[in-house]
């Protein structure tokens, strides 16, 4: 799932790739050779990622997996988000690939799981069975149910605001809908943009993550993608559609022209106080910041809007990836040996530390308050992000089908009826209800 985030606050440019898009792009080829010895009996194990703005990150934790393994020198090689994905596919397939991958979620991973490529953990990483049910399934394969890699990092989905904006104008985080539409108005006729979202090219695939931040508890929640699931309800469903309406109402209070709003457009607005609210996931924090170190940024879980079947605020969320070995890899026991590692909170703690992000492995608490809030609002009331966990399975999936029609019910084009209807449509070509 492709994400990029590029924040720009006073000169300053912050990138950040989003969990949630579905990677793509031309094809790459294969890394170098694994497993070459790195003198004596060092082994050299290769790790690829698509984070490449993650590097010194991960240098910093691979150094510490380094001192308590001697024999084994971990290359992290990092690849553009949106070709990482051919590039794996590639390279899992012949000799060239990696050693440990970092593997995409839920339908991202199930093409490598039915090509056979993977190595399955189940029974050789005893952490696992600790692990949060939720983000297993992230992991696992979709008609075997065997676990493929190890979560590294879970999002949620809520509103940012910047307090400072919200104190000069008199507006405290909503406790009702009604609340938040009242300070939406407030904030606006104050000249401020009161919701940061873009629709513009580069920033479709944000769409869906708008419309779960404001509608899940609308549709109904986890009730409702049961249902879904067990063929009781279609994406047709009156409660679906009153969810997708609630962008196209919403939409006097995001930026002019948000059809044509790019990504960091809306960072540039938020991290520089031109815009109060920020509808986004818990992976948008870091880059806010380092845009702008000196915003004070809250967050919120937004009230349920009226007529939800759920009537209290949820947060949606879902398994960002896990780190899985190459069935082909000639230094197994190696590798398996790191993504062990990965499982322990000795790990799950640096990497929350230094990437501040949501590790999976239970009992890391963030050192971030707010990120810590996240967490705890996800504990309590989480919910799935229906249709990247359970419709990207097949072509076309209902993630991609979505975004592209509330675009263009966005600019006119359609309505919400008629977004519901494609994406029911889309889908039921390969979903069947009960498989």
């Amino acid at each position: 799932m492709k994400r990029r985030w590029i924040a720009g606050a006073i000169g300053v440019l912050a990138v950040a790739l989003s969990a949630c898009a579905p990677g793509g792009g031309a094809s790459g080829q294969g890394g170098e050779a694994q497993g070459d010895k790195a003198g004596g009996d060092k082994v050299t194990l290769s790790l690829w990622s698509w984070r490449v703005e993650d590097v010194r990150a991960y240098e910093k934790i691979l150094a510490k997996f380094e001192e308590s393994h001697p024999k084994i020198h971990v290359e992290f090689k990092p690849f553009q988000a949106t070709e990482y994905n051919n590039i794996l596919a590639t390279g899992l397939s012949g000799t060239a690939g990696p050693d440990v991958a970092q593997l995409r979620a839920y339908g991202g991973l199930q093409p490598l799981v039915e090509a056979g490529q993977l190595v399955p953990l189940d029974g050789k990483v005893e952490a696992l069975s600790g692990f949060d049910a939720k983000l297993l399934e992230g992991a696992k394969g979709h008609k075997d149910g065997k676990i493929y890699g190890v979560p590294f990092a879970y999002q949620t989905l809520q509103v940012l605001y910047n307090k400072k904006l919200f104190g000069d104008n008199g507006v405290q985080p909503p406790a009702t809908w009604d609340d938040m539409i009242a300070a939406a108005g407030k904030l606006k006729a104050a000249g401020i943009t009161p919701f940061a979202v873009a629709a513009g090219p580069d920033a479709t695939w944000t769409l869906p993550i708008v419309h779960e931040i404001f509608g899940n508890a609308r549709y109904g929640s986890t009730k409702f993608r049961d249902a879904l699931l067990s063929g009781e309800k279609k994406f047709t469903d009156p409660d679906f559609t009153a969810s997708i309406k609630l962008l196209k109402d919403l939409e006097p209070y995001f930026p002019k022209d948000v059809v044509a709003v790019k990504i960091p457009d809306v960072q540039a607005l938020f991290a520089t106080g031109k815009a109060a609210m920020y509808p986004t996931g818990s992976f948008d924090l870091a880059p806010v910041l380092a845009a702008n170190p000196s915003l004070e940024v809250g967050a919120f879980q937004v009230p349920p809007p009226p007529g939800s079947p759920v009537t209290t605020p949820v947060t949606p969320g879902w398994a960002d990836g896990s780190f899985g070995v190459n069935a082909k890899s000639a230094h197994q026991a190696e590798a398996l040996e790191l993504v062990k590692w990965m499982a322990t909170p000795e790990f799950g703690q640096l990497y929350a530390s230094e990437l501040k992000q949501l590790s999976a492995v239970p009992g890391v608490t963030p050192s971030d308050p707010l990120l810590a809030e996240m967490a705890k609002n996800y504990a309590a009331n989480g919910a799935p992000y229906t249709l990247l966990v359970d419709f990207r399975y097949g072509q076309p999936n209902g993630d991609a089908v979505f975004r592209d029609e509330v675009q263009k019910m966005l600019v006119g084009q359609t309505d919400a009826k008629a977004v519901a209807e494609s994406v029911q449509k889309g889908v039921e070509q390969w979903f069947k209800p009960g498989n």
